[in-house]
């Protein structure tokens, strides 16, 4: 494996990390948003991953690819706040199904494998500098 197949693969990595960390962004932006009929609420989003092999069909050189990013599908919390201007007709409001110590845990991991990967192309250039310095000798 070249190193520019190492580094293609730490950076589709990357590029999946950010699109998760996005949708953490999203969902903790939101967490706290109401709406008066569960159509209008914000539902939290999952990014989808899978594994691209490389041409020989080997996953030691398969890269990430982000497939979709879809709506959790757990339930939304309903609360009786007559008082709130977007009650509906039975006082009830609807919050997001977002579970902020989920995603707390999830932004952690997201932003952990965006480090590691950048690590990984440090390592990527200093191996490439090493064998420049060897052919100057």
């Amino acid at each position: 494996m070249s190193f520019k197949e190492i580094a293609q693969i730490a950076g589709s990595a990357m590029a999946a990390q950010t699109v998760r960390l996005n949708t953490v962004a999203s969902n903790l932006a939101n967490a706290d948003s109401v709406a008066g009929s569960e159509a209008e609420t914000y539902r939290a989003r999952k990014p989808v991953f899978a594994a691209l092999m490389d041409e020989n069909g080997d996953a030691a050189g398969g890269r990430v690819q982000v497939l979709d990013v879809v709506q959790s599908a757990e339930p939304l919390r309903k609360v009786y706040e007559p008082g709130n201007p977007l009650a509906n007709a039975d006082g009830m409001v609807f919050y997001p199904n977002v579970n902020q110590v989920a995603e707390m845990t999830d932004m952690m991991s997201a932003s952990r494998a965006f480090e590691t990967n950048v690590e990984v192309l440090g390592r990527i250039r200093g191996m490439q500098a090493s064998l420049l310095k060897l052919g100057e000798s």
